[in-house]
């Protein structure tokens, strides 16, 4: 079961600026209701100061794509074409108190329409960032390499189930799982000159929803794929405070050295990236 926001549940029930602006100054649109998500964003804006008077969007999609989709909106009124230019899909989920993992790609689609809508007020192409030849890798929701990189490159994204959540490729048939994996080798094989891989600082403070999102974010990301390339998987059945309570799955369970995983793996990710107090504990 995914767990949302009240930000998110907010704007799903009752979404602002939905609509489109008559004879608006840019038009930003991505997606394709043919692979379950699109999303059409207009903007007012003054053409003296570049300052974005209104904006307005229509989007299909669930629930996080309505609330992304407004959240883009409210954040960027206000703003100048060169601030908005700044927004990523990490500023929209900080917005929203967060993000499913399996919808993170909806955050993605709202920075890519407002990217699309400033290029075309610039006059110039949408940004496409990273090397690659543009191929299509996932077909069944056309999802090109170019754009798997870019999401890998600033999402620090290592996984294939990571890549699936930020661009929905390999979520389809499954065909290219293969192909994502080896543009996650090629691209950590080569690095970025000048760049570090980006870890969350498990010194900061954290809300209670934050630390929730954050150990949810830790499990799929650090922990889930070492223990599913054995066979095995993982619960998340409660938080209490500083006490995390989960559950083997597959052959993880029952298993004589789960007391060694919990404190090796589990245990010791969750108190790198969340926080040192973290107790993980199993229930069986």
């Amino acid at each position: 079961m995914w767990f949302y926001s009240e930000k998110v549940k907010e704007l799903f029930k009752n979404p602002k600026n939905v609509g489109e602006i008559k004879k608006p100054d840019a038009v930003g649109e991505v997606g394709n209701i043919i692979c379950g998500d699109a999303l059409r964003l207009t903007l007012k804006i003054d053409k003296k100061t570049d300052k974005i008077l209104d904006a307005k969007f229509q989007t299909f999609g669930c629930a996080s794509a309505i609330a992304s989709s407004s959240a883009i909106t409210q954040m960027i009124i206000g703003m100048t074409i060169e601030e908005a230019s700044r927004v990523t899909n990490r500023d929209i989920v900080e917005y929203l108190n967060g993000l499913p993992n399996e919808k993170m790609h909806c955050s993605v689609m709202g920075m890519e329409a407002l990217e699309a809508a400033i290029a075309q007020y610039r006059g110039v192409p949408a940004k496409k960032e990273t090397a690659g030849e543009e191929r299509i890798i996932c077909k069944c929701f056309s999802v090109t390499d170019k754009k798997i990189i870019r999401a890998i490159k600033e999402n620090n994204l290592k996984t294939v189930d990571e890549v699936t959540n930020y661009t929905k490729a390999g979520g389809g048939c499954g065909k290219c799982r293969l192909a994502i994996e080896e543009l996650l080798r090629e691209f950590w094989a080569k690095g970025t000159p000048g760049e570090t891989c980006p870890k969350e600082s498990p010194k900061r403070k954290l809300t209670n929803l934050g630390r929730i999102s954050l150990i949810q974010e830790t499990i799929e990301r650090e922990i889930r794929p070492h223990l599913k390339a054995d066979g095995g998987d993982i619960e998340l059945l409660d938080i209490d405070s500083n006490k995390v309570y989960i559950k083997f799955l597959g052959t993880c369970l029952g298993c004589p050295a789960t007391g060694v995983t919990i404190k090796n793996l589990v245990e010791s990710r969750l108190k790198e990236f969340v926080h040192e107090d973290i107790v993980v504990q199993e229930v069986k």
